[in-house]
Formats: C-alpha cells, sequence, structure tokens
C-alpha cells in the first residue's frame, strides 16, 4: 500500500511542480537571470514547502495512531502532536527561507530568543506541563482513585496536562496544578485492593479485660464485610491514664471501609451499654480544703523565726 501511496504523491508532486515552473516561466517579465534564479532557488523552495507540509502531517498522523495504540492519556496525544506538528512547520519554513537565501542566522536567533522569552513568561505552566507528562506516564493515581495531594483529598475526576481535577467528598471541585502535586506527597487510598481498619476501643481499669476483648472479636468476626483473610487484630495497646485501650484491625475491601468502620464504631458502642462495659473518659480529681484548714496549713509552714519576740536593749542617754 505504502509503495502506492508514494508513487500517486510522486505523481501529485511532479504536475504541481511542472505546472508551477511553467507557470513562472511564461511570465514576460522575467529575464533570463531571474529565470536562473527561480529555477534555482524558488522552485525548490516550493518543492521544500509542499513535501515538508505532507511529510509534516503524515507523521502526526502517524504519531497519534502509536499513541492510540498505546493507549496514551489522549488530552496528551493531542498535546504532543500539535506541538511536534508546529515545531515541524518552523523547521520547514526556515529551510524554505534558507533555500530562497534568506539570512537563517537571524531567524534563527530571534525564534530561539522569543522561545526563551516565552519559556521564562510561562516557567510554571511548563513546569505544571512537566508534572501533568509524568503523571500521566508514571500512573501515580488515575481517574476514579481517591487521593491526598497538595492538602486537597477526594476522587478524582480528570487529569489535564497542567492540572487536576479533584472532587471532595462534599462535592467540591478543586483543580490542582500538576507542579504542586509532584512537587509533595502524593497518598492514594484507592491503588491497593484492600485496606485496613485501625480503631481505638478504651475500657474501664475495672472491666474484665478477656470479656471484653471477646466480646470485641465476636463484634469484628460477625460483620458480613469483614474478611477473614488477614486475620483481624485485637490485643491491648496501652494502659492509659483513665482506661485501657484495645486496638482493633480487621481487613476490609478498600470499597467497604467508610461502612465497616462506622458499623463497627456503633456495634461496639452498643455492645458496651448492654455488657455494662465502661467507657472512659479523661477525669479529674478536685479536693476542697476549707479555710481553718487552710490556716492551719499557712501556720505551720511558717518560719518560728518570725514569731519569736526579741527584748528591746535600752539606750544609755548621756
Amino acid at each position: 500500500m505504502l509503495p502506492v501511496l508514494f508513487a500517486d504523491l510522486q505523481s501529485t508532486l511532479q504536475q504541481a511542480v511542472s505546472r508551477t515552473v511553467s507557470w513562472l516561466m511564461s511570465i514576460p517579465l522575467l529575464t533570463e537571470e531571474r529565470k536562473t534564479y527561480v529555477m534555482a532557488h524558488v522552485v525548490p523552495a516550493i518543492a521544500i514547502l509542499i513535501i515538508g507540509r505532507w511529510a509534516l502531517k503524515f507523521g502526526v498522523r502517524t504519531m497519534d495512531r502509536a499513541f492510540e495504540r498505546y493507549k496514551v492519556d489522549e488530552t496528551l496525544a493531542k498535546f504532543l502532536g500539535k506541538l511536534a506538528y508546529y515545531a515541524g512547520l518552523v523547521l520547514i519554513l526556515i529551510s524554505t527561507a534558507a533555500r530562497l537565501d534568506v539570512p537563517t542566522q537571524q531567524l534563527t536567533a530571534i525564534v530561539a530568543a522569543s522561545g526563551l522569552a516565552i519559556g521564562l513568561a510561562l516557567k510554571d505552566s511548563l513546569s505544571n506541563f512537566a508534572s501533568g507528562v509524568m503523571i500521566i506516564m508514571f500512573r501515580p493515581f488515575s481517574v476514579g482513585d481517591v487521593i491526598e495531594v497538595a492538602g486537597t483529598k477526594g476522587k478524582v475526576e480528570a487529569i489535564h496536562v497542567f492540572n487536576t481535577l479533584v472532587n471532595s467528598p462534599d462535592n467540591v471541585k478543586t483543580f490542582v496544578p500538576n507542579g504542586s502535586i509532584m512537587a509533595g506527597n502524593i497518598t492514594n487510598y484507592s491503588r491497593e485492593r484492600y485496606r485496613r481498619v485501625d480503631l481505638e476501643i478504651g475500657c474501664g481499669y475495672g472491666d474484665d479485660l478477656p470479656r471484653v476483648k471477646r466480646f470485641l472479636e465476636l463484634t469484628v468476626r460477625n460483620h458480613p464485610l469483614v474478611l477473614s483473610e488477614p486475620e483481624p487484630v485485637v490485643a491491648v495497646n496501652e494502659l492509659a491514664d483513665s482506661c485501657v485501650t484495645f486496638v482493633v484491625r480487621p481487613w476490609v475491601a478498600n470499597a467497604d471501609y467508610w461502612k465497616v468502620r462506622w458499623d463497627l464504631t456503633e456495634q461496639i458502642k452498643i455492645g458496651f451499654d448492654a455488657n455494662g462495659f465502661e467507657i472512659p473518659f479523661p477525669q479529674r480529681s478536685v479536693h476542697v480544703i476549707s479555710s481553718s484548714q487552710a490556716n492551719a496549713k499557712h501556720a505551720s509552714e511558717e518560719s518560728p523565726i518570725a514569731d519569736e519576740q526579741f527584748p528591746v536593749q535600752p539606750r544609755r542617754v548621756a
């Protein structure tokens, strides 16, 4: 198929160049010197422009098909395709100008200076673009994942080249710059299939610890969404100031995390009330001292030297 395509292209280009040359040579105002210049410079420049644009469009279409085959993000694919097209077009125009004996050094310098100025003016946007490319390539998160980045937590709704759209649990949409995302920590709550629920439950020092532990184990194991493997953990974790703290750590499917957490919290509270277990809270003991006790204590703390009476020595008067 390609040989036929190139043959048709060659025939079309030959006909176009032939018609262009015939038209240029038929202009009566052209001298022999100018006709020579046209044949040596103008015609090749036109050929470079036509062939270059066709080759550029063919290359961009090939690039788009490759992106589609390898499932590159659509936004990134379109951006890279346009970037490649305009960069190639600049090169074609410079080559055409060089063929027409236009000083390309100055033109190249102007293009480079313009690129530098644009780069400095858009350095933040370019940083976001580079970060967006890294996000799309390395996939630290995908659309639909629940993440926490740059102080924002929510579900990813879209990944753009310059920013990422995150929808918070209270339905607030936040556009987070990709540069801020890649510059900090990325917490992905949806990457793994299973998650562990971490609960800390406190009981009173007067409660029967083995009985409390059995109740917590039964409550966890009887929940239909708690996984048997890995095995749930229920253990005494700390002897705190006002309570004995248990850790309750069952494993659940990622999608069931919040439902299991809320269900267990409610069931444990109801079970504690039904079994007479104490749910301790911080307490403070206040000792009230009466005024007589306070005076007696104050008197006992005073120095005995302060109460001692020293005799007055008489003075001799001359």
